[in-house]
């Protein structure tokens, strides 16, 4: 069987045939995995043990004659900030490195209840910090399109497993970015669903009120079913939405004509010329499929960097307090006092990228700054919603770049923090939103390099969202 090229329906179609059973594609996707990672760096770690007894699982089910779910045998990596009962969850850290969590995420026991074979965590900026995956504990993830570029990040690692073939599908977490950035300098399908959408519950917190757990895939019908098996309410989190999931699969009709596509002025401005070109063709195919393009506007964009970087990291400096040596971190030996080990602990436990997002997160919500500051950006992150709301009173979707410029070269931007923030300039406004979003590939650089297109539809209107780019992606493929 070749692993990378299968699909959800396909291995569906395969183990009704009795083409392999899943406990042979278990294996071999491992054995295939294992070998192939050294190259990315893209797993940290496999679960093979639990992999192959959920495929035992798939496998007497069908056996019996029942429905094995809607992934039944499908192999999936889960990025190592989700945790999973049993196996490590490093959050890409060294202060995690040995966790092994008592419980499963909520996504996990959904997609596995749905027969999903989970073959290991993925690789990831530490504590999601990071737009190209470079800042993990254990090294940085390599792009499998160009082994010298960044794969983006933070979920870098679950968009390498898919593009490289390692897994069909994929879990990662979006807080500014990190589901569509990926996915476009991987050349994949990317989905940032509605905030509370899918619930957080097992998802270690980053910035609580901006992050998002969603799919990765080769095709946007796979991501669609992967969204159908995990979205819906979940008691175990109080920001999950009780708004009933529809039948994503069903909307992929490829009906788009009379659909009125918004271009946002702002979105297009600092954009590269090659990848500037590819979004241009784009919504030219839109308009062959028959959607009317409309020119807006969304004022408050220019306000989003900033806006953001005060939000997540006052919220990332609150959560990741909890990592000081005193419960499951790795604790400092070099301490005889409380204040040493909780000073040395962090100290050696934490890298540069996560001190930083703590700094700047205390300045903003000490004394005498909280107002100027946290206070001022959430007002700013209200108005880039009422943006939005006006926008979808007028439009069905947004579409727009997700990264100003493809996959840049390791090291590039790491010596310039700023630089490697606006990477994120078009993706982060969803985020502080909470609006849908998701990124399909428009085509390459001359150099080879995938570029996306964002979509981005109305709160839980993620059915409109599919439908678009299922129906782009059929057209290019045809």
């Amino acid at each position: 069987m070749n692993i990378p090229s299968l699909t959800i329906s396909q291995i569906k179609a395969d183990l009704a045939a009795k083409k392999y059973s899943a406990s042979e594609l278990a294996q071999s996707a491992l054995d295939f995995a294992a070998t192939e990672n050294p190259k990315t760096n893209a797993y940290l770690h496999f679960s093979a043990e639990r992999a192959l007894a959920a495929a035992r699982a798939v496998d007497d089910k069908l056996a019996r004659g029942e429905d094995p779910g809607l992934l039944g045998g499908v192999p999936i990596a889960v990025k190592d900030v989700i945790v999973t009962k049993g196996v490590r969850t490093t959050c890409a850290s060294k202060l995690l490195e040995n966790y092994i969590p008592p419980y499963d995420a909520t996504a996990v026991v959904r997609l596995e209840q749905q027969g999903a074979i989970i073959l290991g965590k993925a690789n990831c900026d530490e504590f999601a910090m990071g737009s190209s995956n470079e800042n993990s504990a254990f090294g940085p993830v390599r792009n499998p399109v160009a082994l010298d570029r960044v794969p983006g990040g933070s979920s870098g690692g679950s968009a390498a497993v898919v593009a490289q073939g390692t897994a069909v599908v994929s879990l990662g977490s979006d807080t500014g970015g990190s589901i569509r950035q990926p996915a476009s300098f991987c050349g994949i399908v990317g989905v940032t669903p509605t905030y509370g959408r899918v619930s957080r519950y097992g998802l270690v917190a980053f910035a609580s009120s901006l992050d998002h757990i969603g799919p990765f895939s080769r095709n946007v019908q796979d991501s669609a079913t992967v969204l159908q098996a995990m979205a819906g309410h979940d008691e175990c989190d109080a920001t999950s939405a009780p708004a009933p999931v529809p039948d994503y699969s069903a909307a992929l009709t490829g009906q788009v004509k009379g659909l009125r596509i918004g271009l946002p002025k702002e979105y297009f401005q600092g954009l590269e010329s090659e990848s500037g070109a590819l979004i241009e063709q784009a919504i030219e195919q839109l308009k062959k499929l028959g959607c009317e393009i409309v020119d807006l506007s969304l004022p408050t964009t220019e306000h989003a960097i900033a806006c953001y970087y005060i939000i997540c990291t006052a919220e990332a400096s609150s959560n990741l307090a909890r990592y000081d040596g005193v419960r499951y971190t790795s604790r400092s030996p070099n301490s005889n006092t409380l204040p040493d080990m909780y000073r040395n602990t962090r100290g050696e436990g934490f890298g540069r990228e996560c001190k930083r997002r703590i700094m700047l997160g205390t300045y903003v919500l000490s004394h005498g700054f909280y107002d100027a500051y946290y206070v001022k950006a959430q007002k700013v992150r209200a108005l880039i919603a009422q943006d939005f709301a006006r926008a979808f009173a007028d439009v069905d979707a947004i579409v727009a770049p997700v990264s100003p410029f493809p996959a840049f070269k390791l090291g590039e931007k790491m010596a310039d923090p700023l630089q490697m923030y606006l990477s994120d300039i078009y993706t982060i406004t969803g985020d502080l939103a909470g609006i849908p979003c998701l990124s399909v590939p428009c085509g390459n650089t001359q150099e080879g390099l995938p570029v996306g297109l964002q979509i981005l539809t109305k709160h839980f209107d993620e059915s409109t969202m599919f439908r678009l780019a299922h129906a782009y992606e059929q057209s290019r493929i045809g």
